[in-house]
C-alpha cells in the first residue's frame, strides 16, 4: 500500500513517532535516576531499587546501561534504522518479562513495554523498516 516513495515525503508511521517518544522518555527517566543516585539520596535510592543502602554505584551503572539501552535506539528510530527495532522488541520483551515477574507493583512497566512491543509489531512499523 504504502512504498518508500511515500515514507521519503511523509515521514515515519504514527507508531514510530510514538514509539521514540515512549522510549527516550524512558531513557530520560533512566539518566535521571542515574544522576540522582550521585547525590546525598544515593544511599536511600539504593535501599528502594536494590534493597541495600550503599549500593548507589551499582545502581549509577545500572541506570546509565539503562539509559543508553533506551536512548540510543530512540535516536535511530525515526531514521528508519532496522537495528533500533530490533533493540527496541528485545528491551520491550524485558521490560514484559520484568513486569510479569514483579506483579503487582510492574503492572504500569508492564503495560507500557507491551504497548511498545505492539507498537514495533504492527504493518506500518515493519514497512517503514522495510524500506
Amino acid at each position: 500500500m504504502f512504498g518508500a516513495e511515500y515514507y521519503e515525503e511523509n515521514g515515519p508511521p504514527r507508531q514510530v513517532t510514538v514509539a521514540t517518544i515512549v522510549v527516550l522518555g524512558f531513557g530520560v527517566l533512566y539518566a535521571l535516576l542515574g544522576l540522582m543516585a550521585l547525590t546525598s539520596a544515593g544511599d536511600q535510592i539504593s535501599e528502594i531499587v536494590i534493597g541495600s543502602k550503599g549500593s548507589s554505584a551499582v545502581v549509577v551503572v545500572v541506570a546509565w546501561v539503562g539509559a543508553v539501552l533506551y536512548i540510543l535506539p530512540a535516536l535511530y528510530l525515526r531514521r528508519g534504522r532496522p537495528w533500533a527495532r530490533y533493540l527496541i522488541i528485545a528491551v520491550a520483551v524485558l521490560g514484559i518479562l520484568g513486569g510479569l515477574l514483579s506483579l503487582p507493583t510492574g503492572l504500569v512497566g508492564l503495560a507500557i513495554h507491551g504497548a511498545l512491543l505492539v507498537l514495533m509489531l504492527q504493518k506500518p512499523t515493519k514497512r517503514w523498516f522495510r524500506r
